[in-house]
């Protein structure tokens, strides 16, 4: 869109038909800042030239990036050479350090000055496009800020109580258009997952746990989770079991308790019991339990 504008300004600059910087007299369409320019037509003598005074004559000098120090007298001189002769065929030695040879009206700062007109005049024509484009759009906002700036404190609450209620109308509608024949599980974003998800993590397979009350869990991998979450630790403690990997898969409460007393059992074989386990020595060198010792040195035996 820009670059149409863009193009239809170099046309226009061309034939310096620009919108607000047309042609006044000059070849390139856009006039540069004239302000410290003397017109030296009106002076005859350098003696002349000195009248306008040091500062006005260095403002001169330098707009036509000469050197603008030296005496008055200097300054007349080296600026009254302009008269007759153009920039460009005038001493280098006159110029200031850094200034360049006339390229737009023989002037380096008159060059500068062009650029920067044609930088304007091209933004004010992309921002005069703009605000066609968005016209209605600008003067719907004017009538709606001028709407707002008339409206009284109690019409404003009822405006923004009734846009309020009608975001609520329109979100409870989105709501009740979702569709899902399926009935898939709604995902983070309030809107049923995609169906491939779903076969793929097996949502369709329910899991029961008595110990966790008769509670589903959907999936095998939420199945797998919930040994180890608050739910069926709960219920374990409540069977007085501990919930370690032993008892994993199960959910049933007789099974869990089934298990658990095998547990007991095997443990309760394989228990150190001191009494008849424990050994002592007598003066000897005679090898007893603790039960048998402690009977014998009762009796008075040892």
């Amino acid at each position: 869109m820009l670059w149409q504008v863009v193009t239809e300004f170099e046309d226009q600059r061309l034939y310096g038909k620009i919108e607000g910087w047309e042609k006044n007299g000059e070849e390139n369409g856009f006039l540069p800042d004239q302000q410290f320019i003397i017109d030296l037509d009106y002076y005859n003598t350098v003696e002349e030239l000195i009248e306008v005074g040091p500062e006005k004559l260095k403002e001169a000098l330098a707009a036509l990036g000469l050197k603008s120090g030296g005496t008055v007298q200097q300054r007349a001189e080296r600026l009254f050479l302009t008269k007759n002769t153009p920039l460009e065929k005038l001493d280098k030695k006159h110029f200031a350090k850094g200034s360049q040879g006339s390229v737009i009206n023989g002037s380096a700062v008159a060059s500068q000055e062009v650029d920067n007109a044609k930088e304007i005049a091209l933004m004010e024509a992309k921002i005069r496009k703009l605000c066609e484009l968005l016209n209605e759009t600008i003067v719907r906002t004017k009538e709606n800020v001028v709407k707002k700036q008339a409206l009284t404190y109690d019409e404003m609450e009822a405006e923004r109580e009734e846009e309020e209620m009608q975001a609520e109308s329109e979100s409870d509608d989105e709501e009740q258009q979702i569709y899902n024949p399926l009935k898939l599980p709604m995902g983070w974003d309030g809107k049923p997952i995609p169906y491939w998800l779903y076969k793929l993590h097996g949502l369709g397979q329910e899991f029961k746990c008595e110990i966790c009350g008769n509670y589903s869990y959907w999936g095998r991998r939420a199945y797998e989770r919930h040994f180890k979450e608050w739910r069926h630790q709960h219920g374990m403690r409540c069977l007085g079991i501990p919930n370690t990997k032993n008892f994993n898969e199960i959910t049933s409460i007789e099974e869990a308790k089934e298990l658990w007393k095998r547990i007991q059992e095997r443990q309760g074989v394989n228990k150190w019991r001191p009494d008849l386990e424990e050994e002592y020595e007598d003066k000897e060198g005679n090898i007893y339990n603790k039960k048998t010792y402690t009977d014998l040195q009762r009796q008075g035996l040892i």
